[in-house]
């Protein structure tokens, strides 16, 4: 049977931004007149232990005993109604911090994914639904332990403080790759409706308040370049995300949410080892509210480097410095300290970060780390308390189990 140049993409693009891995498609020619040959379900479940010296992280990890409310579950499918046409979803329940009933089920993506020319030179296609945006290496595989090089991904970059904003929009993506003879150039462009859940809200400090955020039209966009085989990996991640404020009377009235960020990606992969590293500017503005101290226009930045090393076949050990500045114009937080609005090393994050992973069986990952922290600026607000420690130690274990 002749693999097609779709499925080596596949195959080649590895686990970053596709679809397809998060289905875990396998690369068969459909049959239109026999849809349910096609038909594919997998499913994944991850469970956490976390503990910290200071500062609560999903859940209570500085109490004794520490938190087990870290828990991910996630079941997909797709099928092919037609060889040119793939439908693919995927449903997802997590917990990080709070009761089980926090694991309420919501739809993590769910495409129609049409791929109108696929040739020798090029993949051109389009999905509609609910896509997973395009930024940076990790974000549209970042609930599945397997995909991902550690427990937590950078926090820098891959805020779990507004997760929901940068997951997914709602509306159309279109995608086209192009084979080079030194490599394969890959752009995905999207415009449509994030996600903004009440995570929005609290970080910006209106938990609590009569109104709430609702996405609105947004664009995002991604180019990437592999080179020989996925050796140098080079992406440009921009979006221009907006959410508005609305019914937040009595309180601080209407106002409109502004995310703007530019995320520049490097990796170099040899057999053993990796070395990757990503930069971050983002402009956040909050404009619109009738009290002008709830209105700002700030620029943040974000890095980090991280080094993977496999032996041994199945075991892989990482060690990564992670760096989050809230604004460019007071990287240390000492003006916002002086104006009263709190401790300035809420303002940053240094996070140093060493783990190891073991795959058990092609179906069962064991993962350990350990993150040595000054600073509190990536801590989700729902896990805030009223005097966080600047420097912190976290530790966590995790067992996943797909099929």
């Amino acid at each position: 049977m002749t693999v097609s140049r779709s499925c080596r993409w596949q195959n080649s693009f590895r686990v970053r931004g596709s679809l397809a891995a998060l289905a875990g498609l396998a690369c068969q020619p459909a049959l239109a007149a026999d849809v349910m040959d096609t038909l594919q379900v997998h499913g994944f479940i991850s469970q956490a232990w976390l503990i910290s010296d200071d500062n609560d992280f999903f859940g209570p990890s500085s109490e004794s005993g520490g938190s087990y409310q870290y828990t991910e579950l996630g079941a997909n499918l797709s099928f092919r109604p037609h060889p040119d046409v793939l439908v693919a979803a995927q449903v997802l329940s997590r917990r990080t911090g709070g009761g089980a009933s926090d694991l309420q089920p919501v739809l993590d993506h769910g495409v129609i994914d049409y791929e109108w020319l696929s040739n020798n030179e090029r993949r051109l296609g389009v999905q509609l639904g609910r896509f997973k945006n395009p930024f940076g290496f990790y974000n549209q595989t970042r609930d599945v332990a397997f995909t991902r090089p550690s427990i937590l991904l950078p926090q820098s970059i891959y805020f779990e403080r507004t997760r929901s904003l940068a997951l997914a929009s709602d509306g159309l993506s279109i995608y086209g790759e192009e084979y080079l003879d030194s490599g394969t150039l890959r752009l995905q462009a999207g415009v449509g409706n994030p996600q903004a859940d009440r995570d929005l809200d609290d970080a910006l400090g209106l938990g609590g308040r009569p109104g709430s955020f609702d996405g609105e039209t947004s664009y995002i966009g991604q180019l990437l370049y592999e080179h020989e085989a996925g050796h140098v990996t080079a992406a440009l991640s921009a979006a221009d995300v907006e959410a508005d404020y609305r019914n937040g009377d009595p309180g601080p009235g209407n106002g409109t949410f502004h995310f703007q960020p530019w995320v520049l990606s490097l990796q170099y992969t040899d057999e053993l080892w990796s070395l990757t590293a990503e930069y971050a500017l983002r402009r956040i503005a909050l404009e619109g509210f009738s009290d002008p101290r709830g209105n700002f226009d700030i620029n943040g930045e974000s890095w980090y480097l991280q080094y993977t090393r496999r032996f041994q076949d199945d075991w892989q050990w990482l060690l990564r410095y992670d760096v989050l500045t809230n604004d460019r114009d007071d990287p240390s937080g000492t003006r916002f300290e002086t104006a009263g609005a709190g401790p300035a090393y809420t303002r940053y994050a240094k996070d140093l970060t060493t783990g190891i992973q073991w795959r058990l069986h092609p179906q069962v990952l064991l993962a350990a780390e350990y993150h040595a922290i000054e600073g509190t600026g990536w801590l989700p607000a729902s896990d805030s308390d009223a005097s966080p420690e600047k420097y912190w130690n976290l530790f966590l274990m995790q067992a996943s189990f797909r099929f």
